[in-house]
């Protein structure tokens, strides 16, 4: 399966969101990684000697499919808000914007 994006750069992907209250990327990321075990796991079905191989070819086959498009979105998210490549930080303005509405939340609750 081809990855445009290793799981370390999921996973980072994953915690900047999450600091910053971003779930969207999150989400997605986290998504990348739970089909990439849906296909080893399919893989894994494969090597079996009693297994229903054409209903795990279909599934891995649907998984890869699944797997480029959501990682062309990924791609397509972090450009569009500006996420720095090399670092995969959230860039300093759409942090500053959740910090704002979190805080902004928080006055209203108070």
């Amino acid at each position: 399966m081809q990855q445009r994006f290793t799981d370390q750069q999921l996973e980072r992907i994953v915690d900047e969101a999450t600091i910053y209250m971003c779930a969207c990327p999150a989400q997605v990321a986290a998504s990348i990684r739970d089909l990439r075990g849906l296909y080893r796991y399919q893989l894994d079905c494969l090597e079996s000697p009693d297994n229903e191989m054409p209903v795990h070819q279909l599934i891995a086959q649907s998984t890869q499919q699944a797997h480029a498009e959501l990682e062309s979105c990924l791609d397509k998210v972090l450009e569009m808000e500006g996420w720095d490549r090399e670092t995969l930080r959230m860039p300093e303005g759409l942090r500053k914007k959740r910090q704002d509405a979190l805080e902004q939340d928080l006055g209203t609750r108070l």
